[in-house]
């Protein structure tokens, strides 16, 4: 009876010790998934999904269209769009990356969209060789938009006053503490219309487009993925399928290209923040890009962030 415990004892440790390390292996797994490995020429398929900012989702893009795209296996790409746009300079980034892998790495770019393609998202677009839209989506929105805050009326009420030491007489310029002066009120414009500027000529680049036209709708109007096609914004109104097929055709793979998606490696705090409270982490989220998006010049559709 005794040596049968012994060996029952031995036999839990085993069987503890083999869960532990299996437990371990899955958690290892998990942080640092196998690479799929491609055997097969392909096209890679990428999602520009929600706001565009210096984001976690933003950064994951572009790493992955770097990476990939100097793989020969991959004859082109398609970018799935769902974002109302977001900050102007990570959106312009997007717009040079995809121009980059068509001109310079010689792989054709294909953007399809079926719910939003707006102002930033709309810009990174242009960066395309096609558009495909489905005919109820949201584009355009071409335009630049920066919001400010005055809280000068919060802070008498709660008797705070705010002072600032500044080299310039611009350094303070829309700061929450007191009202926008006519002459940064000025500033600021000119800026806006500079970077309006840059837009209207990524578009006029991208779509091949007379000036004019472009200019004629570029008052931040959105207009319907069928009108977009008729406008020549984008290339024709399809599925993302249709989308899928054209790409093949572009890159030679044919009408049934095989679809490759990227997949990042996630870093350990990713993975916590994953594991956490995901309500809690949304509102953390939504709180920061707040503060992200405050006072900057924005290609972002009114409305798309609640304030």
């Amino acid at each position: 009876m005794k040596r049968f415990f012994q060996f029952l004892f031995i036999a839990v440790v085993v069987l503890f010790i083999f869960g532990f390390l299996a437990g371990i292996g899955g958690i290892i797994t998990i942080l640092n998934p196998p690479e799929e490995r491609l055997a097969k020429d392909s096209i890679l398929e990428l999602e520009l999904d929600g706001i565009i900012a210096n984001s976690k989702e933003n950064k994951a893009f572009l790493e992955q269209l770097r990476k990939y795209r100097k793989d020969a296996h991959i004859k082109g790409v398609l970018v799935r769009i769902s974002s109302p746009g977001g900050v102007v300079g990570p959106s312009q980034e997007l717009y040079d990356e995809l121009r980059r892998t068509s001109s310079e790495y010689k792989k054709p770019v294909v953007a399809y969209c079926s719910s939003v393609a707006a102002s930033g998202a709309f810009y990174a677009a242009m960066g395309a060789d096609k558009f495909v839209t489905e005919p109820g989506c949201l584009m355009g929105s071409i335009g630049v938009i920066m919001e400010f805050v005055n809280l000068e009326k919060l802070y008498d009420w709660a008797k705070i006053q705010r002072y600032s030491i500044t080299t310039g007489r611009y350094k303070d310029a829309g700061a929450e503490y007191k009202p926008l002066s006519n002459d940064a009120r000025m500033l600021f414009q000119e800026m806006l219309n500079d970077v309006l500027g840059q837009f209207k000529a990524a578009i006029v680049e991208g779509r091949k487009l007379e000036p004019d036209l472009v200019a004629s709708y570029a008052d931040g109007r959105i207009f319907s993925g069928s009108q977009g096609v008729k406008l020549g914004f984008a290339d024709q109104v399809g599925s993302w399928d249709d989308a899928r097929k054209m790409l093949g055709e572009m890159t030679g793979l044919g009408k049934d290209p095989k679809v490759f998606k990227g997949r990042r490696k996630p870093s350990f705090m990713e993975f916590l923040e994953e594991a956490s409270d995901a309500r809690l982490f949304g509102r953390m989220a939504e709180s920061f890009l707040r503060e992200e998006l405050n006072a900057k010049p924005l290609y972002l559709m009114p409305g798309a962030i609640r304030f």
